[in-house]
Order: structure tokens, then sequence, then C-alpha cells
């Protein structure tokens, strides 16, 4: 007997009659074994051939379509051992892997068109500027303009002005990377809305602010904002428990902001950042200056918004 050998001996099947049963290459499963995902039914001392049971050709079909998902080993592993006990569980593992998926290839599909947008050298926000030019807006801004993309290839980034009130905040700093953002920001903006349920409860979206340039190698600072209902209240929280918590109150002055609002996937770096560019070449076309650091306001629920969802503005404070 040879090991790819189609013959069946004492109901176990040899290598090459288990891969053509299972459709898969015999150099599969030697690696699926290896990895500990499909072990043989039997191996033999002598000759070293491997052998499979018959009932093994459903788990190996499984294995090589969770792969086909550019599941990581390890992933089809936990999906692959829940099956046998618990199969509401390995349906409950796939779903969450493939929700993280999703969310990834859209935020990889905001950086493809962000990246044909750089190396092409062209700007479709300016194209469709002139075109959009002085159209009324239906959301309470002023209506100066868009920059929608004309054909979609780069995504789109609608450029509007809005005028805010002056707010109290409770505020909290930090100079960080880029990389340190993500988990920073859920952090120290839910420490502060715990602080603003004891003062009135929030009175607006929550905001970031970028004192000075937070990247690969720049740390900023960054602040968290939280506008609060009772500013008196908010006063004696910052001065009784601010300080053990990092966190301080401030007046942030009335100001009007160019911002786009973009989705869940374009919030990641350096997705974001064309969302940024956008504002600063429409503030640019107008003639207008730039009279504060840059922001992202977080109007919606970070957690239940999926990958498509608008979740954020990316603003600059002007002035004409």
């Amino acid at each position: 007997m040879t090991e790819d050998d189609p013959v069946a001996t004492d109901d176990l099947l040899t290598i090459g009659a288990f891969a053509a049963r299972a459709r898969l290459s015999a150099k599969a499963l030697r690696l699926y074994d290896r990895l500990g995902l499909l072990a043989p039914a039997y191996v033999d001392e002598l000759t070293g051939y491997r052998y499979y049971r018959s009932d093994q050709v459903e788990r190996a079909r499984l294995v090589a379509l969770l792969r086909q998902l550019d599941m990581p080993l390890a992933r089809v592993a936990e999906i692959v051992e829940a099956v046998g006990t618990d199969g509401a569980l390995a349906a409950e593992r796939l779903a969450a892997y493939w929700a993280g998926a999703e969310e990834r290839f859209a935020s990889q599909r905001a950086l493809v068109a962000y990246l044909r947008g750089r190396l092409t050298g062209r700007d479709p926000a300016m194209d469709a500027m002139n075109a959009t030019d002085g159209r009324n807006s239906s959301n309470g801004t002023d209506g100066t303009g868009g920059t929608n993309a004309p054909d979609g290839a780069y995504g789109t980034f609608v450029v509007e002005t809005v005028d805010t009130a002056e707010q109290v905040v409770l505020t909290q700093s930090r100079h960080l990377l880029v990389d340190e953002l993500p988990t920073w920001i859920g952090a120290s903006l839910g420490r502060l809305e715990e602080g603003a349920a004891v003062c009135g409860g929030t009175a607006g979206a929550p905001f970031v602010v970028y004192h000075s340039e937070v990247s690969l190698e720049s740390d900023g600072p960054a602040e968290s904002c939280v506008p609060v209902a009772d500013p008196d209240a908010a006063r004696r929280w910052a001065a009784e428990q601010g300080r053990a918590r990092g966190a301080g109150v401030r007046v942030e002055p009335a100001r009007r902001l160019a911002y786009a609002r973009i989705t869940k996937a374009q919030v990641a770096y350096p997705q974001i950042a064309a969302a940024f560019e956008a504002v600063e070449r429409w503030i640019a076309a107008r003639g207008l200056e730039v009279v504060g650091p840059c922001r992202e306001v977080y109007f919606a629920d970070w957690d239940a918004a999926g990958p498509e969802d608008p979740v954020c503005d990316v603003a600059f404070p002007v002035a004409s």
C-alpha cells in the first residue's frame, strides 16, 4: 500500500482517498494536521502513512470553507472545536469574526479611496465644488457648498459650516500617539460622561480637540471634552474629583465650524486624514481662516453603529 493509494483498509481511508472525498489536497491535510486542526485517525509508525475515518470528511470541509473567509487558523480552531459540542456557539463565533471582517473591509475600502486620490494627484473634492457651490442646505447649516466626489471613486466628503454656542465642558488631556487614540478616546469620554451625569447631564455631543498633531511620530496633546448642563456643578465636580481623575473644566467659546461628516469606517487612521484634508481644502478655497485646533465631534452611539453609519464630524473653527 502506498500513502496515496485510494483504497480503504480496516474502515480507514488513506490520505489520498480522504483528500479526494473531502475535495482537499494531501498537502492541505498535512498542514491541518501539523496545526492541530484535523489530526489523522491513525498514523502507521513504520511507514508514517496517515489514515482518516470517513466521518472526518465534514470537519475537513468545514476547515477549508472557513479558510476561504481568510480566517486566521487560531479562529478556525475555536469554531471547529465548538462544532462538536455547541453548534450555536460555533455560529456565534463565526458571526463575531465576520462582523469584525466587514468593519475591516469598510475601513480598507475607505483607505483605498483615499490612496487612489493621493496617487493620481486628482482632487475630487475641488472638482465637484463648483457644481455644488451655493446650494442651500436642509440640515441647519449655512449651505455654502459641498465637496461630493463626482464619480464615487474616492468616497464622498460634503463640507459645510455650522455655528455652535458657548459651552461649559469637562475635559481630560493627554500626550499620546495615534495608535493609542482609539482606546483613550473611548475611556476618557466615558469617564467624563460619568462626571457629566452628576452635573446636570450632557448638554451636547462629546468631542476631541487636537492641540497639536497626533500621528505615529507626534503626540499631541489631545483633549476629550463633554459639554455639561450645569456649569456650577461642573466646577464643583472638577474641584472635588477632577484632579484625581486628571480632568478639568473650561469654557468652549462659540465658534463657526467647517466640517465633514464621516462614517465609522472612515474614523480609522489614516483614512480620517482624507476628510481632514477635504475640509482644509474647502476652507482655503473660500479664503477662510482657521482660528483654532481641529476636532472630532462624536454625535452617534459608537457601539451601536455599523461601519457605514455616520458617527463623527471632523471640523476646524473658521473665521472669514
